[in-house]
């Protein structure tokens, strides 16, 4: 995949001086989309919740744009990377679950007919 055909938003409350937040999502989203056509972008907000009764919370949400559905996983971590990196890794296990499934047909219940691997139907005849 191209990577200028990949949008990529990158919000965050965070200080993150060295962009190593960014450039953490940025990189691990980039090798999640390469070799596939199925992403057509993501999105990253990653903002600290903290208030007198949680100090120091992180939440991270990563929306992950990819064709038929898109996929969102939020974290939350005592540190902003914790929170990220826990994000990052929802997403790219829901990801790689959504392929998994969309690479066996017969398990889809969207398809009509739901043919098995050997092009058999349920009913036994062939397509």
């Amino acid at each position: 995949m191209n990577r200028t055909e990949f949008d990529f938003e990158f919000y965050t409350e965070v200080p993150d001086p060295r962009d190593g937040l960014r450039l953490e999502a940025q990189n691990r989203l980039w090798e999640l989309a390469e070799g596939y056509q199925d992403m057509i972008g993501a999105s990253v907000a990653l903002e600290e919740l903290t208030q007198e009764e949680t100090p120091h919370v992180f939440e991270a949400r990563v929306v992950v744009y990819i064709k038929p559905d898109n996929i969102a996983a939020v974290e939350k971590s005592d540190s902003a990377m914790g929170a990220l990196k826990g994000a990052l890794d929802a997403a790219e296990r829901q990801v790689r679950e959504l392929r998994n499934k969309l690479g066996e047909p017969w398990k889809r219940p969207d398809l009509d007919g739901g043919a098995s691997p050997s092009g058999q139907r349920a009913g036994g005849g062939t397509e």
